[in-house]
């Protein structure tokens, strides 16, 4: 691994620094330090604006090319952003579905018509993007969809029909690319297709799910015979359009939601030596634990942005979510243990939770949505370590 930093991308760093500390007042000052994992649903509007003065500072799109309309920055650039960003306590990003998942993947594999239409909306922060790849059939074994796209004998694109589920901020997203079977009796990987589809036409409906935390980020999104405005590729591309994809979502993204995890992991930290927590062995145990493990999560993912085929299915990125996941839920845990009894009243109704209270009850999806662990092992076990496939059963 090798990943330094020279004269030049110090300066860079003090250009988004100092970015940050002019623009991250007035009207956003309130954004600070939220938004991330169980506080999603907060200050929407809000968080939207933040991304179109995001995009006027010239601070989206950074490591697309220059030719996409990004600004074609190093990967070591790309890290300091992530480094920066979270340090200031810049809210979490309501548009990094389009700009980390759908932008590399209309860049990658889109034609020229696609990425003039649908790239900068993505740039300007003005158009939100959503994932439809879930289903209540497929969740984490992406090759059960079922949802469906068959020819429109009218308009001579495609028609989306089936329903897709956990998806993330739907209720706020303009377009949603859908993983949908362009082949009705195709299995598995065959088959499959990637559409673009407008979130804002009939025969869309968007289903809020009430979560533990009491809070609706993830959604249900019903297709019935919506239209999709493009596919990506050829009918039959899908699989390896969507696995490229999910080698984008491994991609540096992961430094910004490490950064998040370490803003968590400090405010856990200031609480534990505020009311005393600290001076217990196992508590401070668990929080060395913590912080050995976040490095270990930063070190792996550098390995990843510093290899040769970076974000992409290699051994060292497979790892890299069941890692996370399970971090992230025992941090959940060590959060609550370090609050103390208290941690588990609420006074009365409406039961306003706390930060730490909403990480705990969110952490409890970590290992479940994006891939169980179950199925991240199947994962790396075959494609990692090169394992027979696991046998699946037949249903009578």
């Amino acid at each position: 691994m090798k990943l330094t930093f020279s004269a030049e991308d110090e300066a860079f760093r003090a250009e988004i620094a100092g970015w940050l500390r002019k623009n991250l007042v007035g009207e956003f000052a309130a954004l600070r330090f939220r938004g991330g994992p169980g506080d999603e649903h907060m200050f929407p509007a809000e968080r939207k604006r933040w991304e179109q003065k995001l995009a006027e500072g010239g601070w989206t799109g950074i490591g697309w090319p220059r030719a996409d309309g990004g600004r074609g920055c190093s990967i070591e650039q790309q890290v300091i952003f992530h480094e920066e960003y979270a340090r200031a306590g810049a809210p979490g990003r309501v548009g990094h579905i389009g700009e980390g998942l759908a932008g590399p993947t209309l860049i990658a594999f889109g034609s020229e018509a696609q990425k003039l239409k649908y790239l900068p909306g993505i740039l300007a922060g003005t158009e939100l993007w959503c994932q439809g790849y879930s289903e209540p059939g497929a969740g984490s074994d992406l090759a059960n969809v079922k949802t469906r796209a068959r020819p429109d004998p009218v308009g001579g694109g495609w028609l989306i029909n089936g329903q897709k589920v956990w998806t993330s901020l739907a209720h706020e997203a303009d377009w949603c690319f859908v993983l949908a079977r362009t082949e009705p009796d195709s299995q598995g990987h065959k088959g499959l297709g990637f559409f673009l589809v407008s979130m804002h036409q009939p025969g869309v409906v968007v289903r809020p799910i009430e979560q533990l935390t009491g809070t609706s980020e993830f959604n249900e999104v019903f297709f019935d015979d919506a239209v999709a405005a493009d596919i990506v590729g050829e009918p039959g591309d899908g699989w390896k359009v969507a696995m490229a994809l999910l080698g984008f979502e491994r991609g540096v993204s992961t430094l910004g939601q490490q950064m998040q995890f370490q803003n968590e992991l400090d405010e856990i930290i200031r609480i534990a030596k505020s009311n005393g927590a600290a001076v217990d062995p196992v508590i401070r145990q668990r929080i060395a634990e913590a912080h050995t493990g976040l490095r270990l999560m930063r070190y792996n993912a550098m390995r990843m942005l510093s290899g040769s085929d970076s974000g992409h299915d290699q051994a060292s990125s497979l790892v890299y979510k069941l890692h996370w996941a399970s971090w992230h839920r025992n941090l959940g845990v060590l959060a609550m243990d370090v609050l103390g009894p208290e941690a588990e009243i609420i006074e009365s109704a409406p039961y306003n939770l706390t930060r730490l209270q909403s990480l705990f009850l969110f952490t409890r999806s970590d290992t479940i949505y994006g891939g169980t662990n179950q199925i991240q092992r199947n994962i790396i076990a075959e494609r990692g370590l090169g394992m027979p496939k696991e046998p699946k059963g037949k249903l009578s």
